[in-house]
């Protein structure tokens, strides 16, 4: 059995609505059936685990919904029988976020949790390198693993990528990106930004003897994208990265029966999933799908970031994706969004870790001595936090002119 967690919001009585979720999303329709017999109900119905009356997470009904009564909400658990989808994610996802969402009994919902039961674990390939697997691929055995991002996002050449990620695979980064919104596009198309990226990567190895993960964004139809993966991995590529909201978790899973390379998971889009806390699905119950289709990296926010998460949600995302999974389903933790040097020790203290990848556009790119002194920053600074030693007592000069140009150490 699926157990599902819902926040459940209604105008009417919360047993009300909690019925219309369980019938509509297993046996029910708006009317009796004749094929809707006790028997059938007994083997396919959804059960309602639990049900306790919560504060209102919102103050405002969604449209359209039910009833002129007061906002009533629940912490709802309902059972669906895992003979009515099988270990399938295709047919899991409408039953558990489906329908439910247009209900106008319900005046929120957000979908909280999930509890798979072991069937999920054994039809589903798990990550093949997630956090080990990584590190052995960028020779980066301990430590938090740095990287950044391509910038400008898009309108670079596909010759603009060579002194790009030269540059920056000599700054010491272990991990470059294709930004979300830079595909397989007209400005850079993928075959030849691969055989750029891939003849710097093979100049960085010359020079230093180690080759820096770039993740080429190879989110596209699923045809093309397995495509894509074998054209990244033919020129010896080492990451391939797909958008999980736009190509979607079946596709992903499918990816990763044919992958060879890590999967960088992104989750562009997710926020209108994660972000109302009145409807949607909750980051914590998205990031156990996207691990059940086989991503090694999953992003997770980022503490003090541009973006409305708070450092609470992003404690709770990376303890969730590092929790095992059906007992396993590794996945290395991703950390973006105005990340630099000064947030190390708030990311070691509310994580507790540094098997964590930390991607920093802005914070490597826009340090004042190039990106060099970037990474070397980041680095400085994490080793600052790992030995309790406050990032203004460090006398290196790139960590100092970090602090002096993005504004001081983030406080926790």
């Amino acid at each position: 059995m699926t157990v599902a967690t819902y926040h459940v919001l209604t105008r009417l009585p919360l047993e009300q609505a909690v019925s219309a979720i369980a019938g509509e999303q297993s046996t029910g329709t708006f009317v009796g059936v004749a094929g809707e017999t006790d028997e059938l109900r007994a083997r396919h119905g959804a059960v309602v685990l639990g049900m306790t009356e919560i504060p209102p997470p919102v103050t405002e009904a969604l449209p359209g919904a039910a009833g002129d009564g007061p906002l009533t909400a629940g912490l709802v658990r309902i059972g669906f029988p895992l003979d009515n989808t099988g270990p399938s994610l295709t047919n899991l996802l409408p039953v558990v976020a489906g329908n439910l969402f247009e209900l106008r009994e319900l005046a929120g919902l957000k979908l909280t949790d999930l509890d798979l039961p072991a069937a999920f674990g054994q039809a589903y390939l798990p990550a093949r390198f997630a956090v080990e697997g990584t590190r052995r691929l960028v020779r980066r055995p301990g430590g938090v693993l740095i990287g950044t991002i391509v910038k400008p996002n898009v309108g670079l050449r596909p010759s603009d990528y060579v002194d790009l990620v030269v540059e920056l695979g000599l700054s010491g980064a272990d991990f470059i990106k294709d930004d979300e919104v830079n595909g397989d596009c007209p400005p850079a198309p993928l075959p030849q930004r691969v055989r750029a990226v891939t003849s710097a990567l093979d100049e960085v190895e010359r020079r230093t003897g180690r080759r820096p993960m770039y993740a080429f964004n190879i989110s596209d139809e699923p045809d093309r994208m397995l495509a894509h993966h074998d054209l990244v991995v033919a020129s010896g590529g080492t990451c391939v990265m797909v958008n999980l909201n736009v190509v979607g978790l079946p596709a992903a899973a499918m990816l990763r029966r044919h992958s060879r390379v890590p999967i960088h998971g992104h989750l562009t889009g997710t926020g209108a999933l994660f972000r109302h806390p009145g409807i949607g699905i909750a980051h914590v119950a998205y990031q156990k799908l996207a691990r059940l289709a086989g991503v090694d990296h999953l992003h997770c926010g980022g503490f003090h970031s541009k973006f409305y998460v708070t450092d609470d949600d992003v404690r709770r995302t990376v303890a969730a994706v590092r929790e095992p999974l059906l007992g396993g389903f590794p996945c290395l933790p991703v950390l973006s969004s105005a990340q630099w040097a000064g947030t190390a020790p708030v990311t070691l203290e509310r994580t507790g870790t540094s098997d964590l990848l930390v991607l920093a556009g802005g914070g490597v790119l826009g340090h004042p001595d190039g990106p060099a002194a970037g990474i070397a920053s980041m680095r400085q600074a994490w080793a600052a936090a790992e030995a309790g030693v406050p990032l203004t007592e460090v006398g290196e000069p790139e960590l100092a002119r970090a602090l002096r140009h993005f504004g001081g150490v983030v406080r926790k």
